[in-house]
């Protein structure tokens, strides 16, 4: 998303950004905080090496993914039994209070996480649901470190850029 400002490069670790610190602020404040705000996961997708591009190493089936998420999809479908909510993307502020507890250390270290990035409450609230899910993936009954930590960096776009 922010590699297209103007040399094409942002973030390339093969080739250099020409852009300025003003152009790329210019460019990542074209999308609102606002809006910003409710995209649950920001990812980057750096161009991969024609070493990657050529292996022949099997990744992962989609099979096998499309099992996890069956499983997560039956976790909180049993979750959310005999409510209105479908999906841990769509619980309220009280589910979310209810289903996203975490420890207290947890919370510090998402506390540290939310000023260090400077992220909105609404941002709060989108990483424990984002790591409910992810704990959800992975068969965990309670949000663990992991899946905390997961979730933090899924907001990469929230974060100022430094040069």
């Amino acid at each position: 998303m922010l590699a297209t400002i103007t040399s094409g490069y942002l973030g390339d670790t093969k080739h250099k950004c020409r852009c300025t610190p003003s152009q790329v602020q210019r460019y990542s404040a074209r999308i609102s905080g606002p809006l910003l705000d409710r995209i649950d996961l920001h990812i980057e997708a750096p161009a991969l090496a024609i070493n990657d591009l050529r292996s022949e190493k099997p990744g992962e089936s989609s099979a096998v993914i499309r099992h996890r998420v069956h499983t997560a999809l039956t976790i909180q479908h049993s979750r959310f039994s005999g409510t209105k909510t479908t999906a841990n993307a769509r619980m309220t502020h009280a589910q979310i209070h209810k289903h996203c507890a975490i420890e207290s250390a947890l919370g510090d270290l998402l506390q540290q996480a939310m000023a260090q990035l400077s992220l909105s409450a609404r941002a709060y609230e989108r990483i424990l649901i984002v790591a409910r899910t992810i704990a959800d993936l992975s068969g965990a009954e309670r949000i663990e470190a992991p899946h905390l930590l997961e979730a933090i960096q899924y907001r990469s776009l929230d974060r100022a850029i430094f040069y």
